[in-house]
C-alpha cells in the first residue's frame, strides 16, 4: 500500500473528553475514511506513527439531521477507529505528524 493511501485513510485524531480518557488504556481514536478496513487502518497507523498496533475497533457514526438555510439537510456519515497500541507504545496526537 502506498504512503499516499495511508495519509488518505487516517483523516484526523478525535480529541474529546471521552477519547482522552481512553489514553489510560493505551488507546487512540482517529477519524478514518469510510471505505477503510481494519487491516488498512492498522497498517496506516503503524507506518505513519511507527508504533505497534494490537487491535482496531471501528464504528460508523450516522450524520445528524440539521437545518441548512431553512431546509432540512443531513451531515455526512463518518467512521471512527479506536486503535489499541501495544505495550510500551504511545502516540501524542497533539503534536500531529
Amino acid at each position: 500500500m502506498s504512503l499516499e493511501r495511508h495519509y488518505n485513510i487516517i483523516l484526523s485524531p478525535v480529541i474529546t473528553e471521552k477519547s482522552t480518557m481512553l489514553s489510560e488504556y493505551n488507546q487512540v481514536v482517529f477519524k478514518v475514511a469510510t471505505d477503510a478496513t481494519k487491516p488498512e487502518i492498522k497498517a496506516a497507523v503503524e507506518t505513519l506513527f511507527k508504533v505497534e498496533v494490537s487491535a482496531v475497533n471501528t464504528m460508523m457514526v450516522k450524520g445528524k439531521k440539521k437545518m441548512f438555510r431553512g431546509r432540512p439537510g443531513r451531515r455526512p456519515d463518518t467512521k471512527k477507529a479506536i486503535v489499541t497500541l501495544g505495550e510500551g507504545h504511545s502516540i501524542d496526537v497533539t503534536t500531529g505528524l
